[in-house]
């Protein structure tokens, strides 16, 4: 893989980042949330079915924890695919059982999307059968977190439910914002956990907080699943009273909203998606919130501060809709004074090299803005599955559209259905400029965009990187959707 220049004065940091990276994400050691040892190897992904947990999952270095993979800009991420899936599964995916294949999905990277990048469309691998990729990060990618999953059509609702994903750091946000340098890192994951037939769902309730109350406009108010950190169920995360630390918080459940708050304290958000605030203005600071909504598949980078007294971080209800999920209130951590964790606590590393900005002019955009749309989605759903501009996707669909690179064009995503469905592209971001033709009081640039239900959202699609050229989709981040339909081909030429 390739190596980026160092110089001699950045002595342990050079060592850390000059080549890719892993570490096994943050787990939850007598249920307190750490920052494992870090090590250096090359990356061998093998799919598995799980016998103890009785699901499919990812093995590496001889644990079924996903590593974490921290590359610079310019480097190149390398990782080897083994399927040993079973040929026959007893799981049901989203129109019959699994058939077990599997590939990768670099969820937010602005990489090529063909072959052996991120390839979603012919890179599959059959149980028994291995791919390689080699993934050429940008010198001038937005350094910010990203994520992996499989993205199998019709199969990866089924595998992210599993927890066949990982976290993805490009590293150099602390060019873009110099007081995150020496704060404490943590790289927080939320998965799903399915509430079993043997398990006491009213003891798992009164343990998560879960109010009883109604959540929401949802038909179904039945608790199914709740939501980890790092595979545990309400982990302690420690923090000294006064300190600032540095949480990257991903959503990788294939389904489920969170609408995530600290004990009244305010988030102070660094970078959204990925993307830090101040990549396409560079006057842009950071944005302090009380409470921040994060689509499924989407990603929050904020300084938070620690408390006096203990606090819990926890999602508040968010309402999808009649036709949607359940998304109730819970506790996902308790946040607290405890030393414990010191010793393995890892710090933001200085990255030597300016900031890398791509400004977009204010007149530029307004212009953009006030063009009719380049290109209009429209989801709709029936009994019969999950739809763009009434079309279902098969493998074999031909591309929806073609859109020229170097362009950047309105899009208005429509959603003719009673719930919210989250939009996504692959291999760009957008600016997120309205909601139900409103103004947006802070337009946000994003790979992943709620659309309300009945509703629009109006955005401005980045098409201008040519490194993007080839084949590539968008879809309804709902992955239950997007394996029964609601997807689409885009050529990039």
């Amino acid at each position: 893989m390739t190596k980026p220049f160092c110089r001699d004065e950045l002595h342990g940091i050079c060592a850390l980042l000059c080549s890719l990276l892993l570490e096994i994400p943050l787990v939850a050691q007598q249920n307190l949330v750490t920052d494992p040892p870090q090590s250096a190897a090359s990356l061998t992904l093998t799919a598995i079915y799980d016998q103890q947990e009785r699901h499919n999952a990812f093995s590496y270095a001889g644990k079924t924890d996903p590593p974490l993979i921290r590359v610079l800009p310019g480097e190149t991420i390398e990782v080897r695919y083994v399927n040993n899936l079973p040929v026959h599964s007893d799981e049901k995916c989203a129109l019959a059982f699994c058939k077990n294949i599997g590939n990768l999905h670099f969820h937010g990277l602005h990489v090529s999307p063909k072959n052996p990048q991120d390839d979603v469309l012919t890179m599959m691998a059959m149980p028994g059968e291995v791919l390689n990729y080699r993934v050429d990060v940008p010198f001038d990618a937005p350094p910010g977190l990203y994520w992996y999953h499989t993205h199998p059509h019709e199969e990866s609702a089924r595998q992210d439910l599993d927890g066949m994903s990982g976290a993805i750091v490009i590293e150099g946000i602390d060019r873009y914002y110099p007081e995150l340098r020496n704060m404490t890192e943590r790289v927080l994951i939320l998965r799903d956990r399915v509430i079993e037939d043997g398990d006491d769902r009213k003891k798992i309730q009164e343990q998560l907080e879960i109010p009883r109350d109604r959540c929401g406009t949802s038909t179904e108010q039945h608790l199914e699943r709740v939501l980890t950190i790092n595979g545990a169920v309400r982990p302690q995360i420690p923090i000294r009273p006064g300190e600032r630390q540095f949480w990257r918080i991903v959503n990788a459940s294939p389904d489920r909203y969170v609408d995530i708050q600290l004990g009244g304290r305010q988030l102070e958000i660094v970078a959204l998606d990925g993307m830090p605030m101040s990549y396409h203005d560079r006057s842009q600071g950071t944005l302090r919130v009380d409470h921040i909504l994060i689509a499924p598949a989407g990603r929050v980078e904020a300084i938070v501060t620690g408390a006096a007294t203990h606090s819990t971080l926890s999602t508040r209800c968010v309402d999808t809709g009649p036709d949607g999920d359940y998304n109730p209130a819970m506790v996902l951590a308790d946040v607290a004074n405890s030393p414990e964790a010191a010793e393995h606590e890892r710090k933001v590393p200085a990255v030597s090299g300016p900031a890398i900005y791509k400004d977009v002019s204010s007149r530029q955009l307004e212009t953009i803005k006030a063009h009719v749309p380049d290109f209009t989605v429209v989801f709709s759903e029936d009994k019969n599955g999950f739809y763009i501009n009434g079309k279902k996707f098969a493998m074999d669909s031909a591309p929806m559209l073609r859109a020229p690179v170097g362009s950047m064009q309105h899009w208005r995503v429509v959603n003719a259905t009673r719930e919210v469905h989250p939009f996504h592209i692959h291999q760009v971001h957008f600016l997120a400029y309205a909601i139900n033709g409103a103004a947006s009081e802070m337009p946000e640039w994003l790979d992943t965009v709620n659309v309300p239900y009945g509703g629009t959202v109006d955005l401005i699609m980045d098409f201008t990187d040519p490194v993007i050229r080839g084949v590539s989709v968008f879809h309804c981040h709902l992955l239950s959707h997007e394996d029964k339909g609601m997807m689409a081909k885009i050529v990039f030429e």
